[in-house]
């Protein structure tokens, strides 16, 4: 089975990448011994993607992928977009960053909001980026226990319920990353040089 490394340690990324990428084995930034900051100081979420999976392919020298995901909300002309993450202060801080987006969109009717996933995959051989988006609306508040980050407040566009109201295979399925690494599985399928 070939290896992929995945530049993360967060369970739930892994996870998902592990229910797609089956042909894989999937190890993480711990599995490779890799404990340094990773600088993403990129202006875009391809820019964020190149540079961990960049990092980690010159640690390792073996193929390798890292994502980075944005919250894009329109009324609010992108944000959080780059700065998701890192919303409300430069920790990851999941709850401040969900109370500050519906602080700002308290009296916005227009709710509408995208996740983009930008995936980067560097081998040997090539570079090369996937996008996968899911287009939804933010709640007025939070609702469902399931999944991280700003799940509890997005709905995706043809659900009632939010992110983190779905069962994890139902998310799993239709999610922006799911998406993302779904090209990305294809891609390597297509490819001989990855082929068992």
């Amino acid at each position: 089975m070939k290896t992929l490394v995945f530049a993360t340690n967060n369970a739930h990324k892994l996870d998902e990448a592990r229910r797609i990428l089956t042909d894989y084995q999937i190890l993480s930034l711990l599995d490779i011994g890799f404990t340094q900051d990773i600088i993403e100081d990129g202006d875009t979420l391809e820019a964020n993607s190149a540079i961990k999976a960049r990092t980690i392919y010159e640690f390792c020298h073996t193929d390798c992928f890292a994502d980075d995901t944005g919250l894009e909300v329109e009324a609010l002309h992108g944000a959080p977009g780059v700065k998701t993450a890192r919303y409300a202060s430069p920790g990851h801080d999941n709850a401040a960053n969900r109370k500050k987006l519906l602080t700002k969109l308290v009296e916005v009717s227009n709710r509408s909001a995208r996740f983009r996933t930008v995936v980067t995959l560097i081998t040997d051989s090539y570079e090369r980026q996937f996008e996968g988006i899911v287009n939804g609306t933010i709640t007025a508040e939070e609702k469902g226990n399931n999944g991280f980050g700003y799940d509890p407040i997005f709905v995706p566009e043809g659900y009632d319920h939010t992110f983190a109201e779905l069962k994890a295979e139902v998310k799993n399925s239709i999610s922006h990353r799911a998406r993302a690494l779904q090209k990305m599985n294809d891609f390597l399928q297509n490819n001989i040089e990855h082929k068992q």
